[in-house]
């Protein structure tokens, strides 16, 4: 079974970030361009010579600051995987898991040798169910192997964030986004081309002619056509309380009679059925019951092939990864394929990530730079409180209810202080790489539906201590920042306060305002949906928020492309919360330490404090990109486009203008009356 999940862990970015040197410096005034003032384009002014001296190589769709750090804590990690195969580990010991998967991950030569082979015995049991087992099978791959049709599984309950709710959710959509089925503009069409083309050869790759693949193709195209036609858009995916719908179990037989909803708690999850349930897409369940009944054995057993297929493809030969390959080609416009140990270490950490995090923080995350973590949230949750407390639109009871939220946010630093158990998870090296990840996709299953029943454990992490990320997570009302994000240009001991600030700081500051953007402010501090807000404050909210959509709206990231305010409305909220909050803290800890940020001693390499703060924040998102990328992230990804992401946010910001000497007519100027300021 593989779960849904809703998108409600709010992070810096998205991107798994990807760098060569163990010590990277944050600002670098020789990356600075001399002919692009900054009044003009301040993305371009500090970051052209770091562009122009990491030009896009074949392997990456986009290359920028992320990727260099997701490097240097790659060739970390590889050391410590690698090495753990040296010292032959005892079996079932975490190291001869991790040392084990990567083994299997990097050997092509025995996958080359197999083929299909491991999937041969799955595929013949699709192919061979009789009408009367088109239920069972149906089952049986909902348990073992996708979801098809729909999604389901137990998450924390969104009225009551301490305990799990069982939730059922739209899905079966392999290229995720409705519009790349039902728009008929060139991209959509070329990837919907591309995207036919790879089911063809997966499925030739799989062993079926030519002939049985095109039929496969039609029919999965059909099915899945039929489910976007009923998916919400990308806007719509961001309501959260359109997602809570609780329906009592005989409700849900009532609305999808077709479905085996009985059969499907008790034998897929293991679990007596709930008595109730949250839908959180009504109508695109619905779509899944009609399809369910009306759909030949024929389509549903090419439909089904292609979800394991699918799913299987990543760890099997080359054929397969090769073919995956040109599709991504034309999604993302990369040239050349990661390395293959850099493959095997993702699924390898996407398996045992906490193991080897617990190497990982060993070696690499000294206590020095967790006292100092805990030091700048504090700082920068005081400035946020002033913020609130000062916000000119907000009434006094709505900013006691803000207020108390703030104070309750947890904060998770570097590592969990109780590690993931993998004692049950077993790898064995004499099973095929597939039969493996298998292994290891039920192991994860299990363990998922074992919180059914149980109260919440909010000692969780959502992300491995060596990932280069931070998020927000509002059901815990946390903040979480891993080991492998606390290094530069984020933060870095030898550089100045104005930097990290600048850095680390806008980071906290951005998780924090999370909790206050148009999906956090509809939980309260506990990390329950809840309204704590007055009608009058809600509207006023409302108003800045369209502000900021229609800002970056405006930005025309190609030649008749705009890019999508309302998609990534959290994430610009949250970045301009992060540079307002991180500049207050960094000013009233200068002013703590006695420094005037004004002095000529308080200049750092030519730059007044406050310039090197946002000559910092906009460094952290220099960045190549190629047009393919481009129109895949903007049809997808939450975040804006990092250049959007520095001079679309910092156009609204006073001090920004007052540290640069921008004035009216500037290209980075915005008028006073225009400018959008929230949090």
């Amino acid at each position: 079974m593989r779960f849904f999940s809703l998108a409600l862990i709010l992070a810096m970015a998205a991107i798994p970030f990807t760098a060569s040197a163990e010590h990277l410096k944050s600002v670098d005034p020789k990356g600075i361009d001399p002919n692009t003032p900054a009044s003009q384009d301040f993305y371009q002014h500090v970051n052209k010579g770091w562009m122009e001296s990491h030009p896009l190589t074949p392997e990456y769709a986009r290359y920028g600051q992320f990727n260099i750090l997701n490097d240097s804590s790659n060739n970390r990690i590889r050391r410590i995987v690698t090495n753990l195969s040296k010292k032959n580990p005892a079996k079932g010991t975490n190291a001869y898991k991790i040392a084990s998967l990567y083994d299997a991950a990097m050997d092509s030569v025995r996958r080359n040798q197999l083929g299909a082979t491991p999937i041969k015995a799955d595929l013949a049991k699709i192919e061979n169910t009789d009408h009367d087992g088109m239920t069972d099978l149906f089952l049986w791959l909902h348990k073992n192997y996708a979801s098809p049709l729909f999604g389901g599984g137990p998450m924390e309950n969104l009225a009551n964030s301490k305990e799990y709710a069982m939730y059922v959710s739209g899905g079966g959509l392999s290229l995720g986004d409705r519009d790349y089925y039902l728009k008929n503009d060139k991209r959509n069409k070329d990837v919907r081309e591309a995207y036919q083309k790879l089911i063809e050869r997966q499925m030739m790759n799989a062993g079926y002619s030519k002939k049985d693949a095109r039929r496969i193709v039609k029919n999965v195209m059909k099915v899945e056509t039929l489910l976007a036609d009923s998916t919400w858009t990308r806007e719509e995916s961001r309501n959260i309380p359109a997602m809570y719908n609780p329906r009592s179990i005989a409700q849900l037989k009532e609305m999808y009679p077709n479905l085996p909803w009985d059969r499907f708690f008790i034998e897929t999850m293991g679990i007596e059925t709930p008595e109730q349930v949250i839908v959180t897409e009504i109508n695109t369940v619905k779509q899944a019951d009609n399809l369910f009944a009306s759909l030949s054995d024929r389509e549903k057993k090419d439909y089904y092939l292609w979800q394991y297929v699918r799913n299987a493809a990543p760890f099997l030969s080359d054929s397969f990864s090769d073919a995956a390959f040109e599709f991504n080609k034309v999604m993302s416009g990369v040239q050349e394929q990661q390395p293959r140990w850099k493959r095997a270490l993702g699924v390898t950490e996407g398996y045992l990530g906490e193991a080897i995090g617990e190497l990982y923080v060993e070696q690499y995350f000294p206590q020095s730079s967790k006292d100092y973590m805990i030091g700048l949230v504090e700082n920068l949750r005081t400035a946020l409180g002033k913020h609130i407390i000062h916000l000119p639109w907000m009434s006094d009871d709505t900013k006691v209810q803000a207020m108390k939220k703030l104070n309750s946010i947890t904060v998770k630093i570097g590592y969990p202080d109780k590690w993931k158990d993998y004692s049950e998870l077993e790898i064995d090296p004499a099973l095929s790489y597939w039969e493996n990840v298998h292994n290891a996709n039920m192991w994860q299953t299990k363990k998922a539906l074992e919180k059914w029943g149980k109260p919440v454990d909010r000692t969780e992490w959502g992300m491995t201590p060596q990932t280069i990320n931070a998020y927000y997570n509002p059901l815990n009302n946390e903040i979480v920042f891993p080991a492998g994000i606390l290094q530069a240009p984020f933060f870095d001991p030898e550089a100045s306060d104005a930097e990290n600030y600048g850095g680390i700081g806008v980071v906290i500051g951005h998780e924090l305002t999370h909790g206050f953007d148009d999906q956090g402010c509809q939980f309260d501090a506990e990390g329950n949906m809840s309204n704590w807000w007055t009608p009058e404050d809600a509207e006023a909210f409302a108003k800045l928020t369209n502000g900021l959509v229609e800002q970056f709206s405006a930005v025309e990231v190609l030649p008749g492309l705009h890019a999508n305010g309302q998609y990534t409305l959290g994430e610009n909220i949250a970045d301009q919360g992060g540079l307002r909050i991180a500049m207050t803290a960094f000013l009233d800890s200068q002013k703590k330490k006695g420094v005037n940020v004004e002095s000529e001693e308080a200049m750092i390499d030519g730059f007044t404090p406050k310039q090197a703060f946002y000559l910092n924040f906009a460094n952290l998102w220099a960045n190549n990109i190629r047009d393919e990328e481009i129109r895949s992230l903007t049809s997808g990804d939450v975040h804006s486009l990092g250049k959007n992401r520095v001079n679309v946010s910092l156009k609204n910001l006073e001090p920004f203008f007052e540290s640069f000497s921008i004035k009216e007519g500037d290209p980075m100027f915005r008028p006073a009356s225009e400018r959008v300021i929230i949090w």
